[in-house]
């Protein structure tokens, strides 16, 4: 795990500032309800991919700068979750590499799983980097739909320091397995991207 990942990542149940620095990411876009299936297939493409670059040095090559680390958590990017029906949700899901990354390591990567683990979500996954910057964001404990009351702290604690978001998108980082742990104590990072107001 990168010794940098601690500082913007995990949080508390304390709204926070932070600035978040330039990641990479393999991601996929999507539209719907996710509890339904092909969110689900989307995650699956991911995480074949992270683990195609994570056991690159076992299939015989190792990238320039590698070192072992533990694959990143789910990411989410919510365009629309404001609204309440769930299958008009527009989302990009995501999973963060480790700097050594680049466009050839992705497409080795695609072709490892394209050879092992085939499928047709598959091709529409992408290597993107992505700059947050200055954030707000909280950890939420609880059911996702309890999601509401969490976003409300942070509008509140923005009002009071002077921040607006830079868009209506919200970013969750999944830091619990839904399918291990009883939902009631799932742990979800919230972040929305801001800027300070300005007089």
């Amino acid at each position: 795990m990168e010794k940098t990942r601690k500082g913007f990542v995990l949080t508390t149940r304390k709204t926070s500032v932070i600035t978040v620095p330039k990641q990479k990411f393999f991601a996929i876009k999507g539209q719907g309800d996710p509890n339904e299936a092909d969110f689900s297939k989307r995650i699956g493409v991911l995480y074949s991919l992270a683990y195609a670059v994570r056991m690159m040095p076992q299939s015989g090559f190792t990238p320039d700068g590698y070192f072992k680390y533990t694959v990143y958590p789910l990411e989410g990017v919510w365009e629309n979750s404001d609204v309440f029906d769930k299958a008009s949700f527009v989302y990009t899901i995501m999973i963060r590499q480790p700097d050594f990354v680049t466009v050839e390591i992705f497409e080795k990567a695609f072709k490892n799983a394209k050879t092992k683990k085939p499928h047709p979500f598959l091709e529409k996954a992408y290597f993107c980097e992505i700059d947050d910057g200055l954030s707000v964001q909280i950890l939420h404990i609880g059911d996702y739909d309890n999601e509401p009351a969490s976003f409300t702290k942070m509008q509140e604690f923005m009002d009071n320091n002077g921040f607006v978001r830079n868009t209506s998108n919200h970013r969750e980082i999944y830091l619990s397995d839904v399918h291990k742990i009883d939902r009631s104590k799932l742990k979800t990072v919230l972040r929305y991207s801001v800027s300070k107001k300005t007089k």
